[in-house]
């Protein structure tokens, strides 16, 4: 294993692609729930399915695509073309939010849908390619910690601004037109990050190249279905994602419904966001120190108890309230951060035919992350659903029933508390990194 120190001049760069990829991780996923229901009037059961289904074709379209990239990595060496491509994403995000005014209700859904559907498979060729970087590298257990930590800070830092900027530039009470012009703005942001960020992985390979799977060795999709380590990774991961999508798509929801104040969503989430930013860098430290299995671990319990306390409700008190949405921001952190970092580990653990499969163990990690996007997101609204939410058009003000306005609580609250202790379970069962934290680092600097 080879461990060096990466330069600046590259991991800037390569963070900075994140910001494009924490846009349209955030922007949808904090508001097109809320966009679907309560300015175009379509039912949360509806709405639920329009976000679920664009996303079940990820589970085959993500391995797919990370089979291209690796075979681009084999004949070009390097994945950087797909990049390029998915780098049009920047359409499909504008088109989300870019609603015909005639289009309400299902058809308005379905015109979402399918520009979410289109938009996935552009957002896979450049997220699966960007991520099979650290594994592409020739880098060692805590280097990969710390790459992945520049990434989390600036994805982190993105997801705050962007969740924040958003609502202030839709305006007060907004149409479609409004997001329409708030998609147009974040969409030009996005654009040209996710083109810094491919000049960052250019200079990352040139930095540190990696070691090329050996001749007979062949990549693919089975060899990380095969991997026990990956398979017990990943299962606790999409279970994660799946809590973090439901808790930011409930959000507004919480802040409107629960709180009594639309305004509080972005108070909400900077109290998530903020905390997540500031801690990354400790949790590097933490992760070296204790390791990133025992980390994330402690991470996923915090969160737990967070959300039990935000249970409480408005009764609670909107300090501790906060507090507690800053506990889950802390943990969040942990939750992005370790499980990143860990993927290159199992792929290193694998030998050479996991580094020729990269790609697709990447894809098979995105597909897991692009479910729980899209699962979060519907199992809130299905919890909605079962309380008699009744949606509305923007402008209007619908009185919810005491049922509704208890599926909106504790669908935000109890809910994730379930869904973060069966992911505290399964990875449990990951034991690859039992040892391998207490590797000493040779930091050897490598020249710009």
């Amino acid at each position: 294993m080879t461990n060096v120190r990466l330069p600046l001049r590259a991991l800037v760069p390569f963070a900075a692609g994140s910001v494009g990829m924490g846009i349209w991780v955030t922007v949808p996923g904090i508001f097109l729930l809320y966009f679907l229901t309560d300015v175009l009037a379509v039912p949360p059961q509806t709405a639920g399915l329009a976000l679920l289904l664009p996303n079940v074709a990820d589970i085959v379209l993500h391995p797919w695509v990370g089979r291209i990239s690796d075979a681009n990595l084999a004949g070009r060496g390097h994945r950087r073309q797909l990049m390029l491509v998915g780098s049009v994403v920047v359409l499909a995000f504008v088109a989300m939010f870019a609603v015909p005014s005639d289009l309400h209700g299902t058809t308005a859904a379905i015109w979402v849908s399918v520009a979410l559907v289109a938009g996935n498979l552009l957002y896979s060729c450049y997220q699966v390619s960007y991520l099979a970087t650290p594994a592409d590298l020739g880098i060692g257990y805590h280097e990969r910690t710390r790459l992945m930590g520049y990434r989390n800070v600036v994805i982190t830092v993105s997801v705050l601004l962007a969740g924040v900027a958003a609502p202030v530039v839709a305006g007060d009470d907004p149409g479609v037109g409004d997001y329409t012009r708030m998609a147009l703005l974040l969409g030009l942001v996005m654009f040209a990050a996710m083109l810094v960020g491919i000049t960052g992985v250019a200079r990352l390979n040139q930095a540190a190249p990696g070691t090329s799977a050996e001749p007979g060795h062949r990549g693919g999709l089975l060899v990380a279905l095969r991997d026990r380590q990956f398979r017990a990774l990943t299962a606790s991961y999409l279970t994660v994602a799946i809590t973090m999508n439901l808790v930011l798509a409930a959000m507004p929801y919480f802040a409107e419904y629960e709180l009594g104040r639309s305004a509080l969503t972005t108070v909400l989430i900077a109290a998530f966001m903020a905390p997540a930013v500031l801690t990354t860098p400790l949790w590097v430290l933490v992760a070296r120190r204790l390791g990133k299995q025992r980390s994330l671990l402690a991470a996923q319990a915090a969160f737990v108890a967070g959300s039990l306390v935000l249970a409480l409700g408005a009764a609670a008190g909107l300090p501790l309230l906060i507090a507690a949405v800053a506990v889950l921001g802390v943990a969040f952190a942990a939750m992005q951060l370790m499980p990143l970092s860990m993927v290159p580990d199992v792929i290193a653990a694998a030998g050479p035919t996991g580094s020729a499969s990269a790609g697709s163990y990447t894809g098979v990690w995105t597909a897991a992350e692009a479910t729980g996007g899209a699962l979060g997101p519907y199992v809130y609204s299905a919890c909605l659903a079962a309380g008699g939410f009744v949606a509305s058009t923007a402008g209007e003000h619908t009185t919810q029933s005491s049922g509704a306005l208890a599926a909106v609580r504790y669908g935000f609250t109890l809910v994730p508390a379930v869904l973060m202790t069966i992911a505290i379970v399964l990875q449990r069962r990951y034991t690859l990194d039992k040892h391998a934290h207490t590797e000493a680092p040779r930091a050897v600097e490598v020249s710009p």
